[in-house]
Parts: structure tokens; sequence; C-alpha cells
């Protein structure tokens, strides 16, 4: 096997700043193609990155794949084979990554003796098996983010047929995952009551959110995007993120229609990080039986340099994801964007009904559709939901105020007094809990 990382000339990776000696070694799981621009990958390198910087010794050990427009600043990363670039990633399971993961794990263990590593942080399931196994074999604490719910998501893939027997593996692995981590961190207090619910002990769970970068939204350029599609002055309602069953698109198109009959000159743009055909294809029949096709325009794949541009043209953003324990990233970038959002009641994750966002009952498209409407509309009302969704996300949802949360549950899981003011932290995130 081998490895790559950001101090032996990983071409992606800007050189360490100097700072001073490491208080942890931290290992971080990352069973997915890294970097990305999306989902977990996303908040994965922001994470690292920002510990890095708070003094932390991070190191990613990850797959071979990623994309390599995506600057991984401070963190190391350690492949399980050298660096392959890959534009369209795949997101979920397949055959190709279980021998995957039996490397990663192989790395994961070097990489814990090597860099004297402190503590195994591990995200998603596959990461958080692969952590066990380290663990019991190295000794380390394992710290696991759980982002979301197998059951949620997993049938939706595809992966694993018939739907019932991958429903029936995913609610296995929603209780068999999490008994293994010394601690969990959930990203949403939905999530946090889930597990507690069926009897991991309180004490063993935090609620930390996902995070943004406050600066990643300063340069953005709609007029290039203008120009690239052609657009008009039409007025954009957007949807940013992957295709995939679970996302329920079926939902934002139904809703659109209700749209699309009271006011026609609206355009959907489907802006998507990873080409999707078999799913856009499916959408795409859907919207035609609807009647709307001629009012959406399927964007994949687009750069994380494009997404702030991208957001900066839309007029309402949409998330269509009921069922949804964890924390949407889109959802962050749309406050990050000071842009009005309308979702389903499962995915405003710490957003209040007409203080900043529109907020509608789950599963019911023709709400969701006279949401939109209501912004379009409303441009008053449409730019204060906007104002206060940005407040909201750099009171709440800053990397640096999450990091100092999550460097305090590395302290507790290695017996060492606590690294900041506590009561700060509890100030700032009391809100969110449930």
């Amino acid at each position: 096997m081998f490895e790559i990382d950001a101090s032996a000339g990983d071409i992606r990776t800007a050189s360490h700043p100097r700072r001073r000696a490491a208080r942890y070694s931290i290992a971080m799981v990352a069973a997915c193609p890294f970097p990305a621009n999306h989902g977990s990958a996303a908040s994965i390198r922001e994470m690292s990155d920002t510990l890095s910087q708070m003094g932390h010794a991070v190191h990613i050990v990850t797959y071979p794949t990623g994309q390599k427009d995506i600057a991984v600043r401070y963190a190391k990363v350690h492949r399980t084979r050298p660096f392959r670039p890959e534009t369209n990633a795949k997101v979920g399971p397949s055959s190709e990554k279980f021998l995957e993961d039996l490397a990663l794990l192989r790395l994961l263990r070097r990489v814990v003796k090597r860099e004297r590593i402190d503590v195994i942080h591990a995200h998603n399931y596959e990461g958080a098996l692969i952590g066990a196994m380290a663990k019991w074999t190295t000794r380390r604490p394992l710290l696991y983010n759980a982002v979301n719910l197998m059951s949620d998501e997993l049938a939706g893939y595809g992966f694993i047929r018939p739907a019932w027997l991958a429903r029936a593996i995913a609610r296995g692995l929603d209780w068999f995952v999490p008994i293994f981590p010394d601690h969990v961190t959930a990203v949403s207090p939905e999530l946090k009551q889930w597990f507690v619910k069926r009897g991991i002990p309180e004490r063993k769970l935090d609620m930390i959110p996902a995070g943004i970068v406050p600066e990643m939204f300063d340069n953005a350029d709609p007029d290039k995007i203008r120009r690239r599609h052609s657009l008009n002055g039409r007025a954009i309602v957007m949807y940013t993120g992957v295709l995939n069953a679970f996302q329920r698109i079926d939902y934002l198109l139904r809703a659109f229609a209700v749209v699309s009959k009271q006011l026609p000159d609206v355009l959907l743009m489907m802006v998507s990080p990873l080409v999707s055909e078999s799913h856009e294809r499916e959408h795409k029949k859907l919207a035609n039986q609807l009647g709307i096709s001629n009012a959406i325009m399927w964007i994949a794949p687009h750069s994380l340099e494009d997404l702030p541009s991208y957001l900066a043209l839309a007029n309402v953003t949409v998330i269509s994801r009921p069922e949804c324990p964890g924390h949407p990233v889109k959802l962050l970038n749309y406050m990050l964007a000071g842009k009005p959002i309308v979702c389903f009641e499962g995915a405003a994750k710490g957003l209040r009904h007409l203080h900043d966002a529109f907020i509608v009952p789950d599963c019911d498209c023709e709400a969701l559709g006279k949401g939109i409407i209501t912004l379009l509309e409303d441009r008053e009302l449409a730019a204060r939901l906007a104002a206060n969704a940005r407040i909201t996300v750099l009171a709440n949802f800053d990397w640096r105020q999450i990091c100092q949360r999550i460097e305090r549950v590395y302290d507790r899981l290695l017996g060492k007094p606590e690294s900041s003011n506590i009561q700060n932290e509890h100030h700032a995130f009391a809100r969110l809990q449930p």
C-alpha cells in the first residue's frame, strides 16, 4: 500500500503554517472520496483544517480518489494508494469499496502507530466500523461523528435488493454501529435523541452540528453563471445537492408544478455536484409527466468554486427531504449565501418558521409549492428571512466555534483538562439542543 500526505508533496495541499506544538494527534477516518464538494467529505475537510489551525496534528486517512481542484490546506492526507482524480464520485455503497475498506483499516493502524495518534475520529458508518476495528488493535479511543441513519438512506441507493432486505440491514447497522465508539457526536438534536431512545447512554453523546467557513461565499460571481447558461431575468428557484432517491426530488418536482401553474416564467435550477444519469433520467420522466420539463435546468457536475456563484442567482432555495435526522450541508450553504429558504419541517435544523425560513409540514408538496410562491411574490418577507438565516448560521455554525466543542470531547476522552471556556460554548449552542 502507498500513502500520500500533505507534507510529502500532495499538490492540492498548501504548506503548513508555523504553529505551536500539536496538542493532540488526530486520525480522521474518511471512508469516502476525499476531498469532494458535497456532504460528509466537505465537512471533514473543513473540520480538519480548522482543528489543524487550532494547533492539533490532524491526519486524514482515506481512499485514493478525490477532486484535485479542492485544497486541503493544513491537515495531512494519507491514502491507501496513489491519488487518483475523480470528478464524479458515486454516493453510497459499492462492491469496490469492500476491498478498499480493508486497505483503509491497514493504513489506519499504521498511521496510528507512526504518528502517535491520540484519538481516532471516524465519520459515517464505514468509517465507524473501520475505526472500531482499529480501536481494538491499537487501544486508542474512538470518537464517531454520526451524520445520518442508514434506515433513511440505504434502500435509496439501490445497491442492496430487494428493498426490504436493505431496510433490514440498515436497521441492524443503526443499532450495531453506535455501540463500539467511546463517544458519539450527533449532528442534530433529532439524531441524538434517536440514539438515546435506543439505549445509548446520554453521557456518551453530544450534539455537535456541521459547520461553515464564513468566508466561503465572499467572492460569488453570479454574472459568470448567467453568461455560461444564457440566463435571462427569470426568477430562479434552486436546489443544490445530489439526486439520490432519499433526497425526495419527486416531492420538489410536484411542488414546483404548483409554482409553475401560478408563475409560469419561474425557472427551477437543479445544481448537483455529481452526474447521476439514472436518477436524473427518472426525475426528468416525472417532470415530463407533470408538464414542467421546459421550466427546469439540470446542471451537473459543478465545482466547489462555482457553488457560491450559482447560489447567488437564486431567488428562493429549497430542500424537499422530509425524513432527515442529520443536518443537511446544503441548508448551511443556503443560509450562508443569505438566500430565502423553503423546506419541510424534517430538514429545518436550527431554523424557525417565518424567522429565518419558510417551513411547511413534511411531505406536503402543495404547501411546499405555496411556500415557494409566497417568497417569490413577497420580496420583503424573503429578504428578511434570508438576512436572519445568515445571522443564524454565522452565530451558531462557524467551524471555529464548533471545533472548540470537538476539542473538549477529545479532552474528556483523554482525561485532560478542558481546553476552553465551557460557558461560552454552552451559550452559543443552547438553543440548538432538544
